[in-house]
């Protein structure tokens, strides 16, 4: 397992550069805010764990879904060393904020495919949804209620009628419906913490988000 080290302006620079060149969605400007954030969370450290990644959901964008945070964590961590990487944290933010409808599909079918294996089985589809949907007092058995979601959703969206989602089917069901992008859970933020959100790290204000 590798140690934390403290952030030097080299490798600030180096990251700002990297990014610069991968033409994220954020100007230089916009860049070095962020990765201004990104070390008052982790008091300039160059990684950031799980536990302090799931605040900054939960406190900057309202995400309470335990299955999701953990699932949006990992799409960040793109190398899968379980710590978010300066780079890390700007390439996922510009596509949480600011991505095209194509990163948002793929993002989100990453975050739904629960274990990585291609597809979104009936399985994960009824796991997320029993986090994500409220239970009613007078349910008997909310179980058949979700149950019913996953065959709505898999009649709607299974355009290959294999009982399971691949890339395609999300992606053409979404293209063709664009509320169908988080029909299994909140998985990006929705408008108005997205705003909030951009005007914080301009204004440089990050108490306000509690960092």
């Amino acid at each position: 397992m590798t140690t934390a080290h403290h952030i030097t302006r080299k490798a600030v620079q180096v990251a700002i550069d990297d990014l610069c060149a991968k033409k994220v969605h954020f100007g230089k400007s916009e860049i070095e805010a962020l990765l201004n954030i990104y070390k008052t969370i982790t008091k300039n450290q160059d990684r950031m764990d799980r536990l302090k990644f799931r605040d900054v959901l939960h406190n900057s964008f309202d995400m309470t879904d335990d299955i999701l945070m953990d699932r949006v964590f990992r799409a960040f961590d793109r190398d899968n060393d379980g710590y978010i990487s300066m780079t890390e944290w700007v390439e996922g933010l510009s596509i949480f904020l600011r991505g095209t409808n194509e990163e948002k599909i793929r993002y989100a079918f990453t975050v739904y495919d629960l274990n990585g294996d291609g597809y979104i089985s009936r399985e994960e589809m009824f796991q997320m949804l029993k986090t994500s949907i409220i239970k009613q007092p007078s349910e008997e058995d909310p179980d058949e209620g979700i149950k019913d979601l996953v065959e709505i959703a898999l009649r709607k969206m299974d355009k290959d009628h294999d009982s399971r989602l691949s890339f395609q089917d999300f992606h053409d069901s979404v293209l063709a419906d664009p509320l169908l992008l988080e029909c299994f859970g909140q998985c990006l933020p929705d408008h108005k913490t997205v705003k909030a959100f951009l005007a914080m790290f301009r204004s440089g204000s990050l108490k306000k988000n509690g960092f």
